[in-house]
């Protein structure tokens, strides 16, 4: 059974929003700080927004502004609301639970999801 999954991707024109969902156990929800990533083609997976069990978060620089991550403890749900979206968005999203190691990195601890694919084009 899949530990993550993400679902409310889809194609949207450049300017629109879509809101991202990503459902987990209760376990791994309630004792970790939870994370969206994402991957375009042909490049490396990156992290894109983390919200920690105490709500705190933070975000790519370029995300900053446009993206907001939430969680809804009670339905064990990580949120991704994703605003003037642009063509360079375009990504397979995924999300998972996370960790800050010394270095203050922020690393992934679970088996990935299948992700879901956000198409930004006109």
């Amino acid at each position: 059974q899949a530990q993550l999954v993400e679902s409310g991707g889809g194609l949207v024109q450049p300017g629109g929003s879509l809101r991202l969902s990503c459902v987990t156990s209760e376990i791994i929800f309630s004792i970790n700080d939870m994370g969206w990533y994402r991957q375009a083609p042909g490049k490396q997976r990156d992290l894109v927004a983390i919200i920690t069990s105490g709500e705190s978060t933070d975000y790519a620089d370029s995300e900053k502004g446009r993206f907001t991550i939430s969680r809804d403890n009670a339905k064990n749900t990580v949120y991704l609301q994703m605003n003037s979206l642009k063509p360079e968005d375009t990504a397979v999203y995924y999300c998972n639970a996370v960790i800050r190691t010394y270095a203050g990195v922020y690393v992934p601890l679970l088996e990935w999801g299948q992700g879901t694919l956000v198409a930004v084009s006109s």
